[in-house]
């Protein structure tokens, strides 16, 4: 009893206590500092619901009107570039090397569209977030070269024994559709460089690791690779390396730098390599402007103006309720236990 209660006193020597019931840190444990809280009055909600309306329509006008201002001409060729003699059996043709894959689509341009002009392209059905597919590759191989080899490249990591670089079912399935576009008899330059994330580039792609080893298995997935060109300046994989988080998604391809008139008729020499008949995936071909908010998009705007209208909307009832069922701020009578009590 002597020990332990000397080794409690001298335990409790060592601890430092909080001090004195009034002070700061005591009132702050029991949750006593001073707060205030708002008055949720009929007035005050009345006045919350009708400022967030009257601030959110005019918001969704103006991003309405951004988004209607971008100039978009989106054009489906998977479909279109199959011969019809293979209409019914797309595999064996984009399959069959023999087979050349050229195909020439026009489209007319509607609405001036001034540069910089983008040009995507757009794949549907194809799910880059599939955890196994996001998994395999390796940002320090990306980084560093043939110093890291690790598993979780599976199984794209080695072939004949050697290594692969860049590694990985994400570059190994890279897009390889090419595309060129011409005015008539004149050619419409596209912009290849700077289309990649400035931060990629610089550190998360290696100035001095090179593709190695890479489409050389008997079975090719996608796009191939210059050898003698580093993966920073390879920038078709760097935007290819940054996976979407939706099956349906667009990656730059290049820029145009040249006004297009409307009424004009542009036509697009395209490549169709890249295979997206085996699981049923869809491929566009995407010509566009950009605003202040970006490129075309009417979801930000519908949201602020279906909010304003549901603020305004219940505004006007919370005040039709209120004046015809009128409640004294405070009226103890109209709390659950005081009816009770009435009641009994």
């Amino acid at each position: 009893m002597d020990e332990a209660s000397t080794s409690a006193s001298g335990g409790s020597a060592g601890r430092s206590f909080p001090p004195a019931r009034s002070g700061v840190f005591y009132k702050f444990t029991q949750q006593d500092l001073p707060a205030w809280k708002p008055a949720m009055t009929p007035g005050c909600v009345l006045t919350i619901f009708l400022i967030i309306g009257i601030t959110f329509v005019p918001v969704g006008l103006v991003c309405l009107q951004a988004s209607n201002s971008v100039a978009e001409i989106v054009h489906r060729y998977d479909i279109d570039c199959v011969p019809s003699a293979y209409r019914r059996n797309k595999q064996a043709y984009i399959k069959d090397s023999s087979i050349s894959k050229k195909c020439i689509q026009q489209v007319q341009v509607q609405y001036h569209m001034k540069a910089p002009i983008y040009v995507y392209y757009e794949l549907d059905n194809f799910y880059q977030n599939h955890r196994r597919y996001i998994k395999s590759r390796s940002d320090k191989q990306l980084r560093h070269g043939l110093k890291h080899t690790e598993s979780s490249c599976s199984p794209i990591e080695k072939n004949n024994g050697l290594p692969v670089v860049p590694c990985g079912l994400i570059a190994w399935s890279l897009f390889n559709d090419t595309y060129d576009f011409t005015r008539g008899s004149m050619d419409i330059m596209v912009d290849r460089k700077n289309i990649s994330w400035r931060s990629d580039r610089e550190h998360k792609f290696g100035k001095d690791v090179y593709p190695f080893n890479f489409q050389n298995g008997s079975l090719i997935g996608g796009g191939k690779l210059d050898p003698d060109i580093p993966l920073s300046n390879q920038e078709d994989l760097i935007v290819w390396m940054r996976t979407a988080a939706l099956p349906r998604f667009r990656k730059l391809y290049g820029v145009i730098e040249e006004d297009l008139q409307a009424d004009e008729t542009i036509t697009m020499h395209i490549t169709n390599n890249y295979n997206t008949y085996t699981f049923g995936g869809k491929k566009s071909l995407v010509l566009t402007t950009s605003s202040w908010l970006g490129g075309k998009n009417d979801f930000l705007g519908y949201a602020y103006l279906i909010t304003g209208s549901l603020g305004i909307f219940l505004s006007i009832l919370f005040a039709l309720i209120h004046a015809k069922v009128p409640r004294p701020h405070g009226d103890a009578a109209c709390l659950s236990w005081s009816r009770k009590n009435s009641d009994s």
